[in-house]
């Protein structure tokens, strides 16, 4: 016999929890939806992930944060791609970016055609404004301009831990969730296999009719209730460790406008800018490195982009972690958001961005009643397993076009650790560029466009074609040239992210008439 589905029960907080908790909550599916949060008090959220994607502008408009309150209260900045220094020889030259902007419309190899004919620049500074914005740490937008609207696409980095605190509050005192700090010690079944009821130690059940199971790696529900198997990626993605540090930085310092992911000998350093302080991290393979060698190179890193700033004055973090996923995410009525779903190694920050589709799709096609619940959960696990296995082939072709060296490197581009897909996409580049025909679905988590940034980057133009001048051709000329008109307008009006942030402080300056891009 068939039931509504009224009561949400997400077990765990953390960000997926409370994100979570706060998407459900601010897009109830009906008036009669209720939204439970389980979380045990004295369990610490991971606080890491500090880079979003620009899919987290939309979804704190929906659940109703203003920007200038979260960037405020989670001391956050703006996020325009990711920078890869040393990434194809470790030369000081070697570094290309990934841009948050798309190239301009139009067709593939008119595009390549058009870029080729201006040797010495790199694919990034042709086609986008946005290099030239983030070699001069400018933020994307004005202060007049509405909340989450800019004049170039962007995204944020924050800490952790605040957005968490920011969430938990908009959710229990705007959104009317539920708050059980307690500790789930079971989960009861019903007859059909379905969960019935987290069973907590101190509020007995709390019944329920879909459950989120946000408990993070130990994935209490999906995991150990429901028995999903968890399919391990550490055979194509190496790392499986990170030392992790917070440095304070001068109230004047520039803010970095891109991640910044430095490859090394076994791995890469990440390096996030925040108004107070910046996080660096150095990501390696246990199996090619040890961690006194792992802190070496972060102090290495330390010592050169931070002078004056000694590591050893400051806690490191050692953070263990496996690159997979599970073999399904929605079982029954129990559906897996956040660490509980897999994790992939941090490179491109495609941990928070997941737990976003992930809510998306689940309000998008909310089930209406319990008899419907195992063909919304065949659909979502059919498509995460797509988005899954597509994350796992762009962060690979870091690696496999790498030329470096290092034994860690050369066995990256071992084929028998190289997904067959990117095997043959690579081949199939040789003689054309990436396009839509190999990213077909409507939502690719990483499109052609990305692909584009990262194979050019690392790799240079293909070897010219047929360079005849064609209409297309000259029609993305024409529009590459106003790429570079609209470049120098940006940065001549544009703010930088220090005083643009500093001034958040301040009054707003009256909009007078001004249309956001």
């Amino acid at each position: 016999m068939t039931h509504p589905v009224r009561q949400i029960v997400i077990v765990g907080g953390g960000t997926a929890g409370w994100l979570s908790a706060c998407m459900i909550a601010a897009r109830r599916p009906n008036d009669s939806t209720t939204v439970t949060l389980i979380e045990a008090p004295d369990i610490p959220a991971v606080g890491v992930g500090e880079g979003t994607w620009p899919t987290m502008r939309r979804t704190l408009a929906t659940i109703g944060i203003a920007e200038s309150d979260f960037l405020r209260e989670c001391d956050a900045s703006f996020k325009q791609g990711s920078r890869f220094d040393g990434w194809v020889t470790g030369e000081t030259e070697d570094s290309y970016l990934h841009p948050f902007t798309a190239p301009p419309e139009g067709a593939p190899d008119d595009l390549l055609k058009a870029w080729q004919a201006q040797p010495g620049r790199s694919f990034a500074e042709a086609v986008s404004a946005q290099t030239r914005i983030c070699k001069l740490d400018c933020a994307p937008r004005q202060r007049v301009m509405p909340d989450y609207a800019g004049a170039l696409n962007y995204a944020y980095h924050l800490d952790a831990t605040k957005l968490v605190q920011l969430l938990k509050r908009h959710a229990c005192d705007r959104l009317g969730v539920r708050h059980i700090a307690d500790h789930m010690t079971a989960a009861r079944s019903a007859e059909n296999g379905d969960i019935a009821a987290a069973v907590t130690r101190a509020h007995g059940e709390i019944a329920g009719d879909l459950f989120i199971d946000c408990t993070g790696h130990a994935a209490r529900l999906i995991g150990e209730q429901m028995g999903v198997p968890w399919i391990d990626r550490g055979n194509m993605l190496f790392n499986d460790r990170a030392l992790a540090v917070q440095l304070p930085v001068a109230p004047d310092s520039p803010i970095a406008s891109q991640t910044i992911a430095t490859a090394h000998e076994a791995g890469w350093i990440w390096d996030i800018g925040l108004p107070t302080r910046r996080g660096i991290g150095c990501v390696y393979a246990a199996a090619h490195m040890d961690q006194s060698r792992a802190r070496e190179m972060l102090a290495d890193y330390v010592r050169t982009a931070m002078p004056g700033v000694a590591l050893d004055d400051h806690p490191v973090r050692l953070l263990a972690f496996a690159s997979g996923h599970r073999e399904r995410f929605w079982q029954d009525n129990c559906l897996a958001i956040g660490l509980s779903a897999g994790f992939l190694e941090p490179l491109e920050a495609s941990a928070i961005v997941l737990i976003e589709l992930s809510l998306q799709m689940l309000l998008d096609n909310f089930p209406a009643d319990s008899g419907s619940l195992p063909i919304h959960a065949e659909r979502f696990n059919r498509t995460f397993r797509y988005r899954w296995d597509r994350i796992v082939d762009f962060l690979k072709l870091h690696y496999v076009l790498s030329r470096r060296n290092e034994p860690y490197w050369r066995a990256h581009r071992d084929p028998a650790s190289v997904p067959e897909r990117v095997t043959d996409l690579l081949r199939l580049w040789r003689d054309q560029p990436p396009s839509v025909y190999d990213f077909p679905e409507r939502d690719e988590v990483f499109p052609a466009a990305s692909h584009q940034y990262v194979l050019y980057g690392m790799s240079g133009p293909s070897p010219p074609g047929n360079m005849d001048e064609d209409a297309g051709v000259k029609e993305m000329r024409q529009q590459m040239r106003q790429i570079d008109q609209r470049a120098r307008a940006l940065a001549s009006a544009l703010p930088t992210n220090r005083a643009y942030l500093d001034a958040l402080a301040e009054p707003a300056p009256a909009l007078a008439g001004e249309t956001a891009r």
